[in-house]
This record gives structure tokens, sequence and C-alpha cells, in this order.
């Protein structure tokens, strides 16, 4: 995955949702504050899963956790809830830290986080490796109240003494088995050794010096599993911690379809348009990551003749009721939209959601997949999987206990059969349907100097080019063409196949008797 810009970041949390939904009972219990509750009102969470109805009390409590617990289960919300309310906006320092063991679950964490936070204007800021510092360090001094990072580059900012770490009260452990699996364990502790009221790190000398008397911090572990070195973790830096163990329920997961297209080298636009040329959709949800990408979609998938509508925070409430509007009444066939612009939405007879973007939370990735598949009809989620993307599939079949099918790409060849069909179908219903009394008469006279089959040929292609008209030029024909063109190539290099591998096998022999 590409860094995530802030601006993108700031424009994804700035979203907001279609309409308000009726308050979340189940979160009322907590006795929230109103700016965090409204935020959590309109993202539409309206009950906790199990993590966030055991969890949330027992951190607003101050009490240390340690939550067993798979992603997909809800427990970005069940640690940023009790932080997000805690914060004290007077104090202008980082007040809370939390570990991820990758930069795109510390991109994912601090969106959900700024979504949350929206009311109270907190500043939330991501850390990772490929950034820049200089941009980093703007950020704290415009004002970090969390700091989401992963364990290298939190560590790098404690040893340039850019961290300021006096003012830390919470400190969060998200995925701690990864970070353990990844060979983070060591800069873990040395971060936690850095937190007041912590004991010093072994076999090293202090990174930061903190001044005495500092309450000490309030820790919340989550962790799939709880191997050796991270209960040794657990017992070595937190304090009598309550220690919950929730698995998710396959009952999260609707009972649809789901399947995975591997892209490869494919450009996602581009596939994009063949998998909904050939599945022939009803009504679609293409979900994207950022608002520009939402625009840009919308405006390719217009250009190869679909109906289409975006849907994202920087347009106007009223203009979202019209887009939500055409999108029941049939009027709009594709919507694409951001995820939290999409909040609450209801919208009965999807077909399809597909994941034009792939979230790195498995929990999004539910949220997303449900809008389809409802009142026992059948639905189609779809994701799009670039290479990058492997750690997080796996992570969300890990997570929905689930094999989602894998499938390459439609090539144009595909393309040109569904459109050939779609072609004889309209024809079909042109002369089922009759009152055709005008045209045959000129059929007639044309038929004294043309062939029968050359008039219909030449009517169809006037028709397919006033089809897609202003459009991006994909008519049946030029389709035919550049599928008859895909398929001499493919033939070409299947023929070249074997000559290839024997070359590379003599370049092998070579090289082991020099």
């Amino acid at each position: 995955m590409d860094d995530v810009e802030l601006s993108e970041m700031d424009e994804m949390a700035d979203d907001q949702p279609i309409a308000e939904p009726e308050a979340p009972n189940g979160f009322l219990a907590f006795d929230l504050s109103a700016p965090l509750m409204r935020a959590i009102v309109e993202l539409g969470y309206r009950t906790p899963t199990p993590i966030q109805e055991a969890t949330i009390s027992l951190l607003l409590s101050g009490r240390d956790v340690i939550g067993q617990a798979q992603t997909g289960t809800g427990k970005t919300a069940a640690y940023g809830i009790p932080i997000l309310e805690r914060i004290d906006t007077s104090i202008r320092k980082p007040q809370a830290l939390v570990l991820a063991p990758t930069r795109e679950l510390a991109i994912q964490v601090a969106k959900a986080l700024e979504a949350m936070a929206r009311f109270r204007h907190l500043g939330i800021v991501p850390v990772y490796g490929g950034q820049s510092y200089e941009r980093q360090l703007q950020a704290f001094r415009s004002g970090a109240h969390v700091v989401v990072g992963t364990p290298g580059r939190m560590l790098d900012h404690l040893r340039r003494g850019t961290l300021d770490l006096s003012a830390v009260r919470f400190a969060v452990l998200d995925e701690a088995d990864e970070m353990l699996d990844m060979g983070f364990i060591d800069d873990v502790e040395a971060i936690l050794s850095c937190m007041p009221g912590a004991p010093a790190a072994r076999n090293q000398a202090p990174i930061v010096k903190l001044p005495e008397g500092l309450p000490p911090v309030q820790i919340a572990l989550f962790s799939a599993t709880m191997p050796a070195p991270i209960v040794r973790l657990s017992t070595r830096f937190m304090r009598n911690p309550e220690h919950i163990s929730v698995t998710p329920s396959q009952a999260m997961v609707p009972q649809i379809t789901q399947v995975a297209y591997d892209l490869g080298g494919m450009e996602k636009g581009e596939a994009l348009g063949r998998i909904l040329d050939v599945e022939a959709p009803g009504p679609t949800i293409v979900f994207c990551a950022t608002r520009r990408a939402v625009d840009d979609i919308a405006e390719r998938l217009h250009g190869r003749g679909y109906r289409t509508a975006g849907l994202h925070g920087d347009m106007a409430q009223a203009e979202r009721e019209r887009v939500m509007r055409r999108f029941r009444d049939g009027a709009v066939e594709v919507m694409v939209a951001t995820d939290v612009a999409a909040r609450g939405l209801d919208v009965a007879g999807v077909t399809h959601v597909i994941n034009f973007d792939l979230p790195w939370d498995p929990e999004v990735y539910v949220h997303r997949i449900g809008r389809t598949g409802r009142a026992g009809r059948e639905g189609e989620a779809i994701t799009l999987v670039t290479p990058r993307d492997g750690r997080a599939m796996r992570q969300i079949e890990m997570a929905l206990r689930a094999k989602i099918i894998r499938k390459r790409p439609p090539t144009l060849g595909d393309v040109a059969i569904k459109r050939r069909a779609a072609a004889q179908v309209t024809v079909a219903t042109a002369i089922a349907a009759g009152n055709l009394g005008p045209y045959e008469g000129l059929v007639a006279e044309l038929s004294e100097q043309f062939d029968a089959a050359a008039i219909a040929a030449a009517a169809l292609r006037l028709w397919d080019t006033a089809r897609t008209a202003g459009r991006d030029g994909s008519t049946l024909g030029s389709i035919l063409v550049s599928a008859a063109v895909e398929a001499e190539r493919l033939e070409a290099q299947a023929r070249e196949a074997p000559a290839r591998a024997a070359r590379a096998a003599e370049g092998g022999r070579s090289v082991a008797r020099i």
C-alpha cells in the first residue's frame, strides 16, 4: 500500500454520514461525553461487540486489560473509545500511544480514531517508516494527543528526543503477537520502559528520563494468541490486568458469496470495469479509500457506460440525499463511496459490494459486505487484491474463519462474449416487441444495394457507437478487435514458453559449469 497522506486521512475523518441513525442504546450505558457519543451515533455504531462490552468500562475505570481477540471483533473501538474519552484537550502533548505491527494497521487505526474523535477535535498522528520525520515533527508541534505508530519509528523518535512522554497516561499494544512474530518485541519492551511509572529496560541504558512522581501509564494489550514472550511482557509492565477472551462469531459474517480477484499487474480501474462488464450486476456499491478515488472511479465507470454517482464528505447533505434517492430509485446503477460517508446506509436489493480498496481492518470489511445479501436475498462481495494486499487478505480470512474464493480478472475475450450476448438479447427483444414498420421500408430499399447481413451489422455498429458516445469508446466492435489482439498475444506467449524455459535451463547449466 502506498503511503496515505495525512490530508487524505483528514478528508476521510471529515466525511459525514447519509443520515443520523437512532442512538445506539448499548453505548449510552458507558456514560460517554456528548461529542464522543455524537460521533459514535453518526458512525452507525448501535450495539457494542462482545470485546467492546467487556473492555470499555474496565478501561474507563483505569484498569489494565489484556484482550485476547482476533482482528475483526471490534477491538479498535474497544480501546479507542476509552482513550478518546479520557484525553485532556487542554494539554497539547501526547497522552496515548498505540503500537501496531505494520504501517498499514497504524494508518487504519489512526483513521478509525480520527473518525471517532471528530467532534472532540483531537490530534491523532500516525508515525511509521517511509514517511518524512519533518512531517511527523510538524504534527507533534501542532498538538498530537494520540500517537499511533510502528515500534521502529516510535523508538526512533524517543532516541531523537522528539516524542514527549511526560503526559502519556495510556498505552496500547495492538496485535502484540504479530509484533512478536515480526521481531519487534525488544523494541516494544524498550518503548514501554520509557513510560511513566514503568520498570527500566533490561540490559540497556534508559532512553528517556522522565520527572519523578508521574502516575503509572495504563496499558491495554490486544493479541489473538498469548505466546510466552507476550505473557512475560504483560507480567513485567502491566498492573493486575483483567484478562478478557473473545472469539469472533461466524454469525458476524453475512452468508454471501465472497470473491477476491488477484490482479497481478493489471491496473485496478481496468479490472473493475471488466468485472462489472462480465458480472452485469444489479445495484452495486464500490468502496474506495479516499474522496479523490471516489471521484476518479465514478468518472471512469461513467465513461464505460454505467450510470454512476459518488458519495463522500465534500458533498452537501442535500446532494448526498439526492444521490441516495437516485440509487434507491434505480437511476444510479453503481454508487462509489467512502466508508464513513456510507455509514448507516441501508438500501434494499444491493446485489454486489466491491472493495476497490481493500480495508486493513476486517471489521470494516464486515461492515461493507453486510450491505448486500439482505432479507434472504443472494449477494456477492468482490475484492480487488493487489500483490501488496496479501497479508490483509490473510487477516480477513483468519478473522472471518472463511476461505474467500480466488479468481483471475476477466480477459477482454470474456468481456467480448458478455457484450455480444447482451447485444443479441437487445436485438431479439426489439424484434419481439414489433413496431418496426418505419424501418422495414428503409431496410427493403437498402437490400436492393447491400447484403442483409451487412445492413444489420451496420445498424448494430451505429447503435453501439451512439450508445457509447461521449464515453470511453469501448464499443462492442472495438472490444472484439482488442480481444482478438489479446488472444493472439497470449497464444504467442504460450508457444514461446517451452523455448524460454529451455533457454533458462541452459543458462543455469552454464552458470553451474563456470
